[in-house]
């Protein structure tokens, strides 16, 4: 049966139509009220949503088959992230599609905002023609304060500079070598930048450590005039102390997309003439609109397949390079093989990655072949969210090394268990073949397939023999084989791919055969 893909808010066609396409059930619901969604999310795969939906711990709580949620957009403030992790929910986002628009309002607003365009323009169309009224001021010369430098606040700085504005920023996390290729100069404290900027920019990511940021102790430090632009995230300005910084003069004005509470109707700002509102128009473009539902959609796709979802805000790797990315599936099978040859999951898993790849994030890779260890031998379905959750409530514990030395491999994954459990495997070649290079200390090489068996046997003639009549006489076919060496040169290990799966009981022929000494048959998914 088709995932159910639970969209609560309207979203772009080309999303509905790629998630269509991909052979997901795309249930659109909007105007949803709290309770009824609750009922709503009930048996839904996916929740796609925008800003409106709250998604709290009691909607993951009612929504028991959720895998992941999608935010068409940026902010986060409306998902409970925690709780999700918490429930092993991913959550997912759409970083980049709407930067650029947001960008270009926040440089419309500070404009609108600098010449008194609205006010003007209302003042106009209600027949009165007052030039001398509505005088604004230049950008050029004047210094802009930004407050954060991710994504938008970037481009915001580019193009402000366009206009010959002198840039200086406030954001803890971004270093002074970064700044100073941005052309900006920063400050260490909010009350720093109010003092010396003629007009500061809003674009914080909203946190416990952000709301309230700008407060009406911060706005006290504000250089006479100065302008507040905020189209970043509503609640880090406390609305009720710029409405009376703004009334009683100490500020010039502000122009505000974005509101603590939304939607609302009803500001302090709004019945004043220097100030310039809209209703969370940041990400209001037909092209933004576009992109975050192509965004959504695939990373919704990609959650539901079980793949790495590059935008996933809630996974210990938060990315994969194009150079790690193609040992993605292979490391999930090397954790289904090694647990399959293990018998179940160890206490301690050492994951080794040698040659080129470990100069590389292997993180992503980790959580792939943890998915691979735990997916047989725990019920609940194992995301690169709750596999280290999942590991840690089973008292296992996981190691990662490296080495820039993969003998005879341009790069090798290795994992290793308590129990002397052993797997090694690579990428081959121009097409990057999947290979396993190593069972427990025995040389081999044989593609991974979905159906395995693998035998441990005694060094002797007809050993191939014997197991091959056993599989042979139950009808199941070889589709692969190889004999593995020990370094000593003993061929006691044969890996065998077959067609179809090998049930238990020809397992248990193939361990009464003279010589073996254990066999097990792998499902590797």
């Amino acid at each position: 049966m088709a995932a159910r893909v639970l969209v609560s808010e309207p979203l772009a066609e080309r999303g509905l139509v790629a998630m269509r396409t991909a052979g997901l059930d795309v249930d659109v619901q909007t105007g949803l009220s709290p309770e009824a969604l609750l009922e709503a999310v009930k048996g839904a795969q996916a929740l796609v949503i925008r800003s409106a939906t709250q998604v709290t711990a009691d909607v993951l709580e009612a929504a028991a088959d959720l895998v992941v949620v999608g935010r068409a957009g940026i902010g986060l403030d409306n998902v409970d992230v925690a709780e999700a992790t918490r429930r092993g929910v991913m959550v997912v986002n759409a970083p980049q599609s709407n930067v650029l628009s947001a960008a270009e309002h926040t440089l419309a607003l500070l404009l609108a905002q600098a010449r008194n365009v609205p006010q003007a323009n209302a003042d106009l169309k209600a027949g009165a023609w007052n030039r001398s009224k509505w005088e604004g001021v230049e950008l050029h010369g004047k210094t802009l304060g930004i407050v954060g430098l991710g994504r938008v606040g970037v481009l915001v700085a580019q193009r402000a500079h366009s206009f010959g504005m002198r840039l200086v920023a406030y954001d803890p996390f971004v270093s002074a070598d970064r700044a100073r290729q941005l052309g900006v100069a920063l400050v260490s404290t909010v009350e720093e930048l109010m003092e010396i900027c003629d007009f500061v920019s809003i674009h914080a990511t909203k946190t416990p450590d952000t709301v309230g940021l700008v407060n009406a102790s911060v706005l006290a430090h504000a250089k006479p005039g100065l302008r507040l632009v905020n189209a970043g995230r509503g609640g880090i300005v406390d609305e009720d102390a710029l409405a009376a910084a703004i009334a009683d003069g100490r500020l010039g004005g502000a122009a505000i997309d974005t509101f603590t509470k939304e939607p609302t109707t009803e500001s302090p700002l709004f019945a004043l003439d220097n100030v310039v509102v809209t209703p969370h128009l940041g990400a209001s473009t037909a092209e933004a609109q576009d992109k975050a539902g192509e965004t959504i959609a695939e990373q919704v796709i990609l959650a539901l397949r079980g793949d790495f979802v590059p935008f996933a805000v809630n996974v210990a790797a938060s990315e994969a390079s194009e150079s790690v990315r193609p040992f993605l599936p292979l490391a999930e099978r090397v954790g289904r093989l090694f647990t399959g040859l293990a018998g179940g999951a160890p206490s301690t898993l050492n994951i080794e990655y040698e040659g080129e790849i470990a100069d590389y994030d292997c993180r992503v890779l980790t959580l792939s072949v943890l998915k691979g260890v735990l997916a047989p031998v725990v019920t609940e379905p194992v995301s690169f969210v709750n596999a280290p959750q999942i590991a840690e409530q089973r008292g296992i514990s996981v190691r990662e090394t490296k080495s820039s030395d993969a003998r005879d491999y341009v790069n090798l994954i290795v994992v290793r268990g308590d129990q002397g459990t052993h797997v090694a495997a690579t990428l081959f070649g121009k097409h990057q073949a999947p290979r396993i290079v190593a069972i427990d200390g025995h040389q081999v090489d044989l593609p991974p397939a979905r159906h395995m068996l693998v035998v441990h046997n005694d060094d002797s003639p007809g050993m191939i023999g014997r197991v091959g009549t056993v599989l042979g006489d139950a009808g199941i076919n070889i589709s692969n084989m190889d004999v593995g060496q020990s370094p000593s040169g003993e061929a006691a290990l044969m890996v065998i791919a077959t067609e179809t799966a090998v049930p238990a009981d020809v397992v248990e022929q193939v361990t009464r055969q003279a010589g073996v000494q254990s066999a097990r048959a792998i499902d590797l998914g």
